[in-house]
């Protein structure tokens, strides 16, 4: 059993085999799940788990070489990224848009709108 990290061995197996470019996407509550999109369903109530540990949880494992989110965010969420990545505004339609070719998408508990994210692989030299 591993003892620190991601625990949840689903989303552990993803993050593990992620190559370069694959993209990975992290969703509040109501992202839809594009077609034949694998989603990985962390979401127990409204609100649980937030977005922002799951989030720091895969960056802690994840070479990020870019990321992408919605225009749409308000300041609260878009001062969330920013401390964490440099990521990307575009508009929501073209967020879910791009979340068709994703490897995964990880849906959250969060309920605040526009709380999502695309990472993009990157590669550790």
């Amino acid at each position: 059993m591993k003892k620190e990290g991601i625990l949840n061995a689903d989303l552990a197996r993803v993050v593990a085999a992620l190559g370069h470019t694959d993209a990975l996407v992290i969703g509040d509550a109501g992202l839809p799940v594009p077609p034949g999109v694998r989603v990985i369903d962390l979401a127990v109530t409204r609100g649980l788990p937030r977005f922002w540990p799951v989030l720091d949880a895969v960056l802690s494992e994840m070479v990020v070489e870019r990321a992408a989110v919605a225009e749409e965010a308000g300041p609260e969420v878009r001062a969330g990224f920013a401390q964490r990545l440099t990521p990307k505004t575009v508009p929501h339609a073209e967020l879910k848009a791009l979340s068709a070719g994703a490897v995964c998408l990880v849906r959250t508990g969060e309920v605040v709108p526009y709380t999502n994210v695309i990472l993009w692989s990157g590669t550790g030299f």
